[in-house]
């Protein structure tokens, strides 16, 4: 509920307000305790009056449902430390086999307690040892070359590299929803805001890069089940310099848009927009050799081009928001 309070000044011309007495009650705040005030990047103040406790686990039971794995999940990036699954009846085989098939997705997730018709999951890690930009630097190196290895997969015609490629998608999922459940920590917790040095307000750019990373990292996956398909086919060395041209390009300017948005570079964020011409020449150039292939596998390249156009709108996309 907003509260509207007068400021007032003492004598020597410190600046003061109350405080309501109902929070303070609420909170054990008596004459001579201590509070914690947090200045946030756009001027407001916030007062902990928490801010040397150690912060109780969060808890949440959950009911297993048709939904379970999906349950699960959503407590994950929601920030609770103890989800506990249980119902009224055995837990079947099939479902035990539901839950750890969902940990397998999660980072830091263990059972801690297991029964006929309980268990305890935990989350082990510790928040403050989870910088932002560390978990995103890994996923987009996982992304980076996983882009970088499907088109090699798709031009030599190698399909254990592409099997590789499309195994290496489930490791930025992981690597994803780790990161949503750490900015919303984040938000939550103003201190550990301050510890890690990431503002709430820039948690909302993270969270839309991570997502763009997870989606190249998608595309890649996509252009690698493409490369199986084209096993049993070589194609013509104009095409594959030309499509290869342009991969590299499109690389370059993900890894670039990327590393921009991390290291608050803006003329390097605002050459990937300016290499959009270059990018869909070469795109409209592969197009045109297309002709020379059966159709089936014609409309298979054009489905490769779209993928990569894809991943280079993504790249301008995170290079905006440096902008």
């Amino acid at each position: 509920m907003l509260e509207i309070r007068k400021v007032q000044m003492t004598r020597s011309g410190t600046f003061f307000i109350t405080l309501p007495k109902d929070w303070a009650t609420r909170n054990s705040i008596r004459r001579g305790s201590l509070v914690a005030s947090l200045i946030t990047p756009d001027d407001k103040i916030i007062i902990d009056p928490k801010y040397t406790a150690e912060p109780a686990p969060r808890t949440v039971a959950i009911k297993v449902g048709p939904h379970l794995s999906r349950d699960i999940l959503t407590k994950y990036l929601l920030g609770y430390d103890i989800i506990t699954v249980e119902t009224k009846d055995r837990i079947t085989p099939e479902q035990r086999e539901i839950i750890k098939q969902t940990l397998s997705q999660l980072v830091g997730l263990e059972i801690t307690e297991e029964n006929q018709s309980k268990i305890v999951i935990q989350c082990l890690l510790e928040p403050t040892t989870l910088s932002p930009e560390k978990i995103l630097r890994r996923e987009h190196l996982i992304s980076s070359s996983m882009c970088k290895d499907s088109l090699i997969a798709l031009l030599e015609r190698d399909i254990y590299l592409a099997k590789n490629v499309i195994a290496r998608d489930n490791e930025v999922d992981r690597l994803y929803f780790l990161l949503v459940r750490v900015l919303r920590t984040i938000i939550q917790n103003p201190s550990l805001s301050e510890k890690l040095g990431v503002h709430p307000i820039d948690c909302l750019d993270y969270r839309l890069v991570a997502s763009f990373i997870e989606l190249v990292a998608d595309q890649s996956s996509q252009i690698a089940k493409y490369a199986i398909k084209f096993k049993d086919l070589r194609l013509d060395s104009e095409i594959s310099k030309v499509l290869s041209g342009l991969h590299k390009h499109i690389l370059e300017t993900f890894n670039d848009s990327v590393e921009s948005f991390i290291s608050h570079n803006v003329s390097k964020a605002a050459s990937v927009r300016e290499r959009e011409p270059e990018i869909r020449e070469l795109i409209n150039k592969v197009e045109s050799l297309t002709n020379t292939l059966p159709f089936e596998r014609a409309q298979d390249l054009v489905m490769v081009l779209s993928l990569l156009s894809r991943i280079y709108d993504h790249s301008i996309d995170i290079s905006d928001l440096t902008t």
